[in-house]
């Protein structure tokens, strides 16, 4: 327990990144709205569950091979930490346009499927999803389980799994609702305000931090 409060500052600066991930609007929450849309909420929660283990997957991936090339590579750290800073400063200047011009949120087509092929296409469109890869580039780039036993690691991934699935879910939630859908297109400048100072202070935090 000792060693996971340790762990806790770095454990909160990746999983801000996180949920910020979670929360902004890409590939994921189309298919979610088309899913909500065409077959409501219990299929749109089957395919929650899909998109928050591919999500869990790329997580693991990323551990793997961030720690094999760390144990290699001293340097490695630093270059990983300017890829990291570099995509959230892209991704605040994105926030930051879309808050002027905000665009539209399409649903995307979704056939008519069984629960079981709803979870598989949720959990392929999120390992193929280049967005959520490059979102856990960035926050490898925290080092959040770095050094840590295999109880850091299991907590991490743990966390990192309820964190993704409990943001899609809201997203499921909100966009089974037209009412909502509305509401939410109304806020949508501030919302993609809010999200480029959040990325932007990620990137900086990221940049400026020590080893």
């Amino acid at each position: 327990m000792d060693e996971l409060i340790t762990y806790l500052p770095r454990f909160v600066a990746a999983f801000s990144i996180l949920t910020f991930a979670a929360i902004s609007p890409g590939p994921a929450v189309a298919f979610l709205l088309g899913v909500s849309a065409s077959r409501g909420r219990g299929a749109a929660m089957v395919a929650t569950t899909g998109i928050a283990a591919g999500s869990s997957t790329i997580n693991v991936l990323t551990l793997l091979g961030v720690g094999l090339l760390l144990s290699q590579l001293a340097w490695a750290m630093e270059v990983l930490r300017i890829i990291g800073a570099s995509y959230l400063v892209w991704l605040a200047w994105g926030a930051f346009r879309k808050a002027i011009h905000p665009p539209k949120i399409e649903a995307a087509r979704v056939a008519p499927a069984s629960a079981s092929r709803l979870f598989a296409a949720g959990y392929l469109m999120q390992v193929t999803n280049p967005k959520a890869i490059a979102f856990w580039l960035a926050i490898a780039a925290v080092g959040a389980t770095q050094g840590g036993s295999a109880l850091v690691v299991a907590a991490f991934i743990a966390c990192s799994f309820v964190i993704s699935f409990t943001c899609h879910a809201a997203w499921a939630l909100i966009l089974s609702s037209a009412p909502v859908r509305h509401a939410y297109a109304a806020g949508r400048r501030w919302i993609e305000g809010a999200l480029g100072v959040f990325f932007a202070f990620a990137a900086f935090k990221i940049a400026t931090s020590e080893s």
